[in-house]
């Protein structure tokens, strides 16, 4: 008789390996291809949930706090490329064009630009202006961020022409940031100015050809409105934080109280996607790679297998931001102890701030690349929000490696679970799967240590 809890455990997961073996062996000797299709299938949906967990992990593992806004922010991802792109499917005049709609974005990106450059420049600058000039400066350029987005919005057949100023400036920036951490010492040497200043210029005209580009780009719309809406998906994520859970977690000091604001939230935001999309599921547009490619007797997208790259990239992008910068390591410190983050002088709640807009803008790619392969509908995101947990529990919560694992596994568990099945049964598999890991192995396939 087996001793202890932990024994049958060990017993149930042999048995449970072993008969999930022994059925895929069987499956895939009755049908090679057919496998190999439910292979390509699994890992093509795995990617989303990869996304999703990993997105959730980065935010639950620093705050230890389940936002549930995250499954809108998955549907706003999506809802976000039918607004801007939707007259493409639907013919004619652009399918939803709201003036309240893009009010409310302009002033929640003029709110978020605001509070970045506060808490970027104010500290610095105060010695040097009056508080009252660089408050009117703030203002000046929230405001003209939050007009630019709404004419942005308000414009969405011309969006390559809109964000080409935008797109040149960042490439501008980022070749300059490149150029000073590869020739630092260059950089600060007084004698070097003619090489900075001629630098610049280069990173300046690199920008502005991009920028040049991308206007003349039509083909560019469908993919600079997936940018489009992870960023303002994040932005809304960073604004609740910064403008209701950080007042929640210093007063209420409750998970739970947390959690319920969450809820409505993600109800909130569901009842109006119904209200501007009406609950008639949408499609997207058809993006590149929608071909499909024969192997064997199995086929899969170009598209699924750049789903499948986009969950590996994020994965190393943020093991990379995590690892090895200084963000990473106030990230990990905050989220083993925040009062001693604050103690040795971390601002813990511009940190918090920015990973909760990483983690929306996590879940709104899924959403979207999700959306690409099904019709899009109100309830997507809170079903992308249980897949994503479901992943994170299989993975390991926590664990950015548990993951992008749990994703895989759970991908590749649902698509062969309906292989003699009603693909009906698929959300009933996940949720037979989160039960047994719950009861048996809470802490996942790869435990955070």
């Amino acid at each position: 008789m087996l001793s202890n809890f932990s024994d049958r455990r060990k017993l149930l997961a042999v048995v449970l390996i072993t008969v999930v073996t022994a059925y895929i062996g069987w499956k895939i000797g009755q049908s090679p291809n057919q496998a190999l299709q439910f292979a390509f299938n699994g890992l093509s949906v795995g990617a989303i949930y990869a996304l999703l967990a990993m997105g959730f992990t980065i935010v639950y593992s620093t705050v230890w706090f389940f936002d549930l806004y995250y499954g809108a922010a998955a549907a706003l991802g999506a809802y976000g490329v039918f607004y801007l792109r939707g007259q493409e499917v639907l013919g004619g005049q652009h399918a939803v064009n709201s003036p309240y709609v893009n009010g409310v974005f302009a002033l929640v990106i003029a709110g978020v630009v605001a509070w970045a450059l506060h808490a970027a420049f104010y500290r610095r600058l105060r010695s040097r202006f009056h508080p009252t000039a660089l408050r009117v400066g703030g203002g000046m350029l929230s405001g003209a961020a939050g007009v630019y987005t709404g004419l942005v919005l308000a414009y969405p057949d011309h969006i390559h022409i809109a964000l080409s100023p935008l797109v040149g400036v960042l490439v501008a920036l980022a070749a300059i940031w490149a150029l000073q951490r590869g020739c630092r010492r260059i950089w600060r040497d007084a004698e070097h100015r003619a090489l900075l200043i001629t630098s610049a210029g280069a990173a300046a005209t690199v920008g502005a050809y991009c920028g040049f580009l991308i206007a003349n780009a039509p083909g560019a719309k469908l993919y600079l409105s997936w940018a489009l809406s992870c960023l303002l998906a994040g932005a809304v994520g960073l604004a609740l934080y910064r403008g209701l859970y950080v007042y929640m977690r210093q007063r209420a000091r409750s998970p739970l109280v947390m959690l319920v604001a969450s809820l409505g939230i993600l109800l909130a935001i569901t009842a109006f996607i119904v209200i501007i999309f009406q609950s008639t599921p949408h499609p997207l547009p058809e993006p590149f790679g929608n071909e499909p490619w024969a192997i064997g007797e199995a086929t899969i997208k170009g598209f699924n297998v750049f789903t499948i790259g986009m969950a590996i990239a994020g994965f190393v992008g943020l093991l990379l931001l995590l690892k090895k910068t200084r963000f990473g390591r106030m990230v990990r410190a905050i989220g083993d102890d925040e009062e001693v983050s604050k103690v040795v002088g971390i601002n813990t709640t511009v940190i918090i701030a920015i990973v909760f807009f990483i983690g929306a803008a996590f879940a709104a790619l899924a959403g979207l690349l999700s959306g690409h392969d099904t019709a899009i509908q109100p309830r997507l995101g809170l079903l992308l929000l249980l897949k994503g947990w479901i992943a994170s529990v299989v993975g390991g919560i926590g664990n950015l490696y548990g993951a992008i694992v749990g994703g895989f596994v759970l991908g590749m568990i649902e698509q062969f679970g309906i292989w003699d099945l009603a693909g009906e049964w698929k959300d009933v598999i996940s949720f037979v799967v989160l039960i047994l890991f719950l009861s048996f192995w809470p802490l996942g396939l790869l435990p955070k240590r």
